[in-house]
């Protein structure tokens, strides 16, 4: 399987990034399926790499095979839908630093910007998960497959990576 990371950098040998925020599935290498979703990435992260830099950043995006038969011998979880594990993980996750999971690898729905304002509703107590899972059935969520452990790195190998060429940084 082909799997894509957007980022400003081009990463032959992939890391567990630790940041002082949460993430949906704990602190990881994060990839998807989706071109357009690693692209999409891609061009926000060199973005904000060049305010922070104050030069320009190009967008790239990495492109990964993944051993599925290797990650078979891991602990792996998926979540096919945004279902309240799915929601539990995410808001465990996204509010303790200090939380780990059992999971070599996770993949599963992503928490964009739209699910992501339901679970900070969740975290903030101002709605129940359970209306949370109602709402997020009408959202289009794209996948995201977390690579948590250095052994779970072992399944993917990189390939190639691209340059996003002529983008309209305004647009964006």
């Amino acid at each position: 399987m082909i799997l894509f990371h957007g980022s400003y950098l081009k990463i032959e040998i992939p890391k567990i990034l630790t940041q002082e925020k949460g993430r949906d599935f704990g602190f990881g290498f994060y990839t998807t399926t989706i071109k357009n979703q690693a692209e999409r990435w891609a061009i926000r992260t060199a973005r904000l790499q060049s305010r922070n830099t104050d030069k320009t950043e190009n967008a790239v995006v990495n492109v990964y095979e993944f051993d599925e038969k290797f990650a078979k011998s891991l602990k792996t979880k998926n979540f096919p839908n945004a279902d309240l594990d799915w929601l539990e993980l995410v808001i465990r996750c996204r509010s303790d630093l200090n939380y780990k999971h059992e999971f070599d690898i996770v993949s599963g729905k992503i928490a964009n910007d739209n699910v992501g304002e339901t679970v900070e509703y969740v975290l903030a107590g101002i709605m129940r998960k359970e209306d949370a899972i109602e709402r997020l059935k009408f959202e289009k969520i794209n996948n995201q497959i977390c690579f948590c452990t250095k052994e779970s790195l072992k399944s993917i190998t990189f390939k190639d990576s691209y340059i996003i060429k002529n983008v309209n940084w305004r647009d964006l």
